[in-house]
């Protein structure tokens, strides 16, 4: 088939005929997860894609892993880094958590919503911790001194979430 030639348009009454539409199936409402699914696709250990604004107005987007503050999306970086000084003008942040290597697999979730410094030290920790957790290895007080090392220097965002967009293409097969 040649995608460049159109065919010929019918003349006569097929031309004029109203068409039938076949109703569509409203697959964005079969693939979404629910609330519970969410949170346990967030809970397993995926790298995450960060999303800020330059200053320009392009995105900066960034591979990140995450972890959890108080139950809230959490994660932290060098306080000199570009994604930081991009929160600090503008606190929009979206963050994609994928998996899947077929289109038949493929999962996400991504998190709109507004960043928020965190300022405590305590709680600057815990999102290390976690961060640790999931990513090195089980935390305990023996890595105190490790975690402490991977904090200096850096800061940490919480996202405060507006909009949650999810897909589970495995969904896909079972309808």
């Amino acid at each position: 088939m040649n995608l460049l030639h159109r065919p010929a348009v019918p003349a006569g009454p097929a031309a004029t005929a109203p068409r039938t539409l076949q109703p569509v199936a409203n697959q964005r409402r079969d693939i979404t997860m629910s609330a519970e699914e969410v949170a346990a696709f967030l809970a397993q250990r995926h790298t995450a894609t960060m999303c800020t604004l330059n200053r320009d107005g392009s995105i900066h987007a960034v591979a990140m892993w995450y972890g959890f503050l108080e139950g809230r999306f959490a994660l932290h970086t060098k306080a000199r880094s570009q994604k930081a000084r991009n929160l600090s003008r503008d606190p929009r942040m979206t963050c994609l958590v994928e998996a899947g290597d077929r289109y038949e697999e493929l999962r996400g979730v991504e998190l709109v919503g507004t960043a928020v410094l965190v300022e405590d030290a305590r709680q600057l920790f815990a999102v290390g911790v976690s961060v640790f957790d999931r990513y090195v290895a089980p935390y305990t007080e023996a890595a105190r001194d490790a975690v402490e090392t991977m904090l200096r220097k850096r800061v940490a965002f919480v996202l405060h979430v507006e909009r949650t967009v999810s897909w589970d293409h495995r969904k896909l097969s079972a309808s």
